[in-house]
């Protein structure tokens, strides 16, 4: 479906000022929708201009309905959620509490929009190394985190396979590119060389976890346009598109990842890869819940959707840097250049 089909349509984007919500909301602008952002967070500047300050794990599923009513929303697309780092009753309360919420409030609506829910490969669980993972796969997710978006996600499916709701679950790859989570694993590494560059860290070492998994991963601006395809796609009782993955579609070596975005900032500094047992390596642990190799078969995605990743990843690495606050001329210069480099240190890896 073109992505002209978007341009006067109503898009409630819940989670809008986040990384994910911010980019979907950004994307449907651009393409002529009239956007309303909802978050518990306040907003100085959201796409589209709108924007509703709301704790949707506090309100009832009826002030929501209201929302949305109100709106006259075409399409609501999820992107509200606790990622890393809270307890697991929060993450309970904010990746299937309010996801059951959103589910009830959008049934009892006399005119239902589309539902798109942005979920995560963490649903999963672990898969074997070398697989590809279908959207068929038995989910059995070992991270708190994967086992709550997976209890929100089961509340959306069995609402729209009852017809309840006229809704998809996008299961998402690992994010990067420009205005990915800082919090996420590559976020960290591209704030600390974008401080090290301004001489906040003294091109100090870049203490993470050990780097062996192997992971997918898909550019933030991909995963805009695959919400944007999904929202103009045909209904998914007609395709049986009830959930689509978002990735790449490869399995990359995660160290080489932080060493290439090292060698892009240009910068001369140490990577040290510590025990994962150390509680401040954990943020940036890439085997979260066992998941030390993920692959995913988007042949569905290309398929239901017309969609598919556009972005290298060395451009993705690149822009997300600059994103951070690196200057764009030193990226250049230090790609022209071959860039920085890299001292891996630890686990009885040579520097070099």
């Amino acid at each position: 479906m073109g992505s002209s089909q978007a341009a006067g349509l109503s898009v409630v984007v819940l989670g809008g000022t986040g990384s994910l919500g911010r980019r979907v909301g950004e994307v449907f602008d651009a393409e002529g929708a009239r956007v309303l952002t909802v978050s518990r967070a306040p907003a100085a500047e959201v796409p589209g201009g709108r924007h509703i300050r709301l704790d949707l794990t506090r309100e009832p599923s009826a002030r929501l309905a209201g929302v949305l009513a109100g709106a006259g929303a075409d399409v609501v697309v999820n992107a509200a959620g606790l990622a890393w780092g809270g307890a697991e009753e929060d993450l309970a309360a904010a990746n299937a509490g309010l996801v059951r919420g959103l589910v009830e409030a959008v049934a009892v609506l006399e005119r239902r929009p589309r539902l798109i829910q942005l979920g995560t490969v963490h649903e999963y669980g672990p898969a074997a190394p070398g697989t590809a993972i279908t959207e068929g796969l038995p989910c059995a997710p070992r991270s708190a985190y994967g086992r709550t978006k997976l209890l929100g996600a089961e509340a959306v499916l069995r609402a729209a396979r009852a017809g309840a709701v006229d809704a998809t679950v996008l299961r998402i790859a690992n994010v990067h590119g420009p205005g990915a989570p800082r919090s996420s694993l590559l976020g960290r590494v591209a704030h600390h060389l974008a401080e090290a560059a301004r001489g906040g860290a003294g091109e100090a070492a870049l203490r993470l976890a050990p780097l062996d998994a192997r992971r997918d991963f898909v550019d933030i601006r991909d995963v805009g346009q695959a919400v944007l395809a999904a929202a103009t796609a045909p209904r998914p009782s007609v395709t049986g598109a009830w959930i689509v993955n978002i990735g790449s579609g490869r399995a990359a070596p995660v160290r080489e990842l932080v060493e290439r975005m090292i060698a892009l900032s240009g910068l001369d500094v140490p990577l040290v890869e510590e025990d994962r047992a150390r509680p401040e390596c954990r943020p940036g642990a890439p085997a979260v819940g066992g998941a030390d190799w993920q692959l995913m078969d988007i042949s569905a995605a290309r398929r239901l959707l017309g969609w598919r990743p556009r972005y290298r990843a060395d451009r993705s690495l690149r822009d997300q840097l600059v994103a951070a606050g690196l200057p764009p001329d030193r990226v250049s210069r230090t790609v022209r250049a071959g860039g920085g480099r890299v001292r891996s240190v630890g686990k009885g890896r040579a520097e070099r």
